[in-house]
């Protein structure tokens, strides 16, 4: 194949690859093409591209053509309301719970239980521990899809919660460019760019650069953050029926002043406490630095008679660095005596290799064509952890209200601990859609997976070795032209690397999901909606029962649990002019004993946005977001100065949290965004996933610049 003259894009392109390292993935859901050029190519994302999915299965099927629960949060969302990471985006998720338990790390919840399995272009592990550390920011994706259940069949391990994608922008064959300039409270600024376009032999060779920078303080006493993207992606026609994807990205956070641990949330007595918003128990000092790379290659090739391939490859590179004060105790109401130090140093890597090859395509049986998908995903995975401690552990503190900031910085000069742990994963997987008539569709699937843990965790072993088959059935009824009846049943389980209290593995988790529901299409797949009835059962799942302050670890329980509920979710363009997402959740969960557990998780949520293009006053958009749950509790027990203990309830109240924005295009492709987080200024706790925590930021407010180049 011959390349003509490089187009200046090019360079761009190739310098933010050059700052990055390692091949590796793509975009898992192209449409079959006819020719290589047309594969995965993107030009400007709309809503037949938002409605489609292969998340589940592999299949490239519209949302209601899917036998599960999914929601696509699409580019325009994200931008209209400055949701510039993932758990901004997540929020407004129908279904969705982020938990922030700390600045830096975070765990999300789906029909009652945790969510382990973020991925790249249909590509992942499971989370470390279930935690997200640090930042995912929105800049280098063009979608993210949330598929509710369980998603043994694609996901091979983790749990029967949801699986969130993140899909990648992808190149251009028109040039289009744009930059924006962002200020906000707290002294925030981020300059975004993203330009992509053909490079060379008329479009054969085309590419996509994205860069965004971001730096600001915070509602929170001493906490500010240093955050820089790279991204960059070249695709390559390698003839008429191939292509050729490469691209990486480089995402540094810089974030001090950083929570690790929260707020004591009771007093002695057992009565609630209630701190400044701003509160913090972080020291000047305190740090969490983190650089995570990602880097990915792929090879697509149409064979004809519809029938194609497709191989990924993807690195991912992890590394933590770290300086942290975690404040326990329970304080005297009187007196604010009881909390005691506990700072750490803390490093870690995680490096994970995955692979995924398969072929789809047409399979004519009985007279009718069917859909086959079989394919072969593989992985290993690397977690190395380092831990050190000073010898003041255990340091009296003064009343929290007088602040740790200038707390002495220790020398990590006593104790240490540590884990390394390697990960395997190997799966076969094959997906059949049996056109059983034109108005039945019944989709049978299974994967067979190999999954192995090996290694040590402060000091314990930490081996795991379990295979298992996961199948998934899901059956499509379609009633009329626009609505379809559907049910499905999939399984999924989970090796678990969380020690109970003796430091033995707590063992693998189990899981399902079975759910029935209607599916509706309208304006030709501009707008889907969803009501589906669910039961998710857990179990063996590993919940938190303690901390060792003796290692420093948390340990853990293995409970039973099984959620029920319904959920309601819509998205699309209502009018040409008129865009709503949202959704409902109400959900039970309970334990064999048909108590209710995880009580943390709120049992109803109910999630909106939606933007209108005033057609009085041309170029001006509004738009407003609201998150609302209900009240969510857990038990506790207090001890005071003496060492009674007084059992107590931590509650949040029901909230609601509402955005507004509005968009001006005041000059030739200049745009100006005012976006207003939590509008009433509400005061709350964001989780109670552990027994401390921290508030909500308060009544906020940013103004985007933007320019399109094309």
């Amino acid at each position: 194949m011959s390349v003509g003259p490089l187009h200046p894009l090019a360079f761009a392109i190739l310098a933010s690859l050059a700052t990055l390292a390692a091949p590796a993935r793509a975009d898992d859901d192209p449409a079959p093409p006819p020719t290589a050029r047309e594969l995965d190519k993107v030009t400007v994302v709309g809503e037949a591209e938002a409605s489609r999915s292969s998340g589940a299965t592999r299949l490239d099927l519209s949302l209601r053509e899917t036998p599960q629960s999914v929601s696509v949060i699409d580019r325009a969302t994200l931008e209209a309301f400055g949701l510039t990471n993932a758990n901004q985006a997540l929020e407004l998720a129908t279904g969705i719970q982020v938990e922030s338990v700390e600045t830096d790390r975070a765990y999300y919840t789906a029909r009652g239980f945790d969510i382990t399995n973020f991925q790249r272009d249909g590509l992942g592990l499971p989370m470390p521990y279930g935690l997200q550390n640090g930042d995912i920011d929105t800049a280098i994706f063009e979608r993210i899809e949330v598929l509710r259940g369980a998603n043994g069949l694609m996901s091979s391990t983790g749990n029967p919660s949801a699986t969130i994608n993140f899909i990648r922008k992808r190149p251009t064959n028109e040039l289009q460019a744009n930059a924006a300039l962002t200020v906000g409270s707290w002294n925030m600024v981020r300059v975004d760019a993203d330009v992509a376009g053909a490079i060379a032999n008329e479009g054969a060779v085309r590419g996509r650069a994205v860069v965004a920078v971001e730096q600001g303080d915070s509602y929170l006493d001493l906490y500010s953050n240093d955050k820089q993207v790279y991204y960059g992606i070249l695709e390559a026609d390698l003839g008429d029926a191939t292509m050729l994807a490469v691209g990486a990205s480089y995402q540094r956070n810089r974030p001090e002043g950083v929570l690790w641990g929260a707020l004591p949330l009771f007093y002695g007595d057992g009565t609630p406490t209630d701190y400044d918003v701003s509160t913090s128990t972080a020291t000047d000092w305190s740090h969490w630095d983190t650089d995570d790379m990602d880097a990915f290659v792929e090879l697509q090739h149409d064979f004809g008679n519809e029938w194609q391939a497709k191989a990924s490859f993807n690195y991912e590179e992890t590394e933590e660095l770290t300086e942290l004060f975690y404040v326990y105790g329970t304080p005297d109401r009187e007196t604010g005596l009881g909390l005691f130090s506990y700072p750490s140093a803390y490093d870690s890597v995680f490096r994970a290799h995955f692979a995924d090859v398969y072929a789809s395509g047409p399979l004519t049986l009985f007279g009718r064509k069917h859909d086959v998908v079989a394919g072969f995903n593989w992985a290993r995975g690397n977690n190395v952890e380092h831990s050190q401690y000073s010898d003041d552990l255990g340091t009296p503190l003064p009343p929290l209200e007088q602040g740790y900031a200038h707390y002495p910085k220790p020398a990590w000069n006593a104790i240490s601990a540590g884990s390394d742990f390697d990960y395997a994963r190997e799966s076969l997987y094959a997906t059949v859609r049996w056109n059983l008539s034109d108005s039945v569709k019944l989709i049978t699937g299974a994967s067979r997976t190999h999954a192995e843990t090996t290694g040590d965790s402060y000091g314990e072993s930490n081996t795991s070795d379990d295979t298992k088959t996961t199948p998934f059935a899901g059956l499509v009824i379609d009633l009329a032209p626009n609505y379809s009846l559907y049910g499905s049943y999939g399984e999924i389980f989970n090796p678990q690397s969380e020690l109970d209290v003796d430091h033995r593995l707590v063992g693998p988790l189990t899981g399902s999901n079975a759910e029935i529901g209607m599916k509706g299409e309208w304006r030709d797949g501009a707008v889907n909606a969803t009501v589906a009835v669910f039961r998710t059962r857990q179990d063996n799942l590993a919940e938190s029962a303690g901390f060792d302050l003796d290692t420093g670890t948390s340990y853990y329980q293995g409970i039973d649990a099984e959620s029920r509920g319904i959920e309601l979710d819509m998205a699309g363009r209502l009018t040409d002019r008129w865009r709503v997402a949202g959704g409902i959740t109400h959900l039970r969960v309970e334990d064999d004993a048909g108590q209710d557990t995880r009580t943390y998780v709120p049992r109803d949520t109910f999630r909106l946005s939606t933007t209108y293009d005033l057609a009085q006053v041309e170029g001006l958009m509004l738009g407003a977001s609201l998150r609302w749950q209900s009240a969510i509790h857990r038990e506790a027990v207090a001890f005071d100065l003496l060492g009674n203990a007084t059992p107590t309830r931590i509650e949040q109240d029901a909230y609601a949290v509402l955005g507004l924005m509005a968009r001006y295009e005041f000059a030739d492709r200049w745009s100006a965004t005012l976006n207003l987080d939590n509008a009433t200024d509400e005061k709350y706790l964001p989780s109670l996933y552990w027994e401390q925590g921290y508030y909500a930021a308060p009544r906020n407010v940013a103004l985007t610049i933007a320019y399109r180049f094309q």
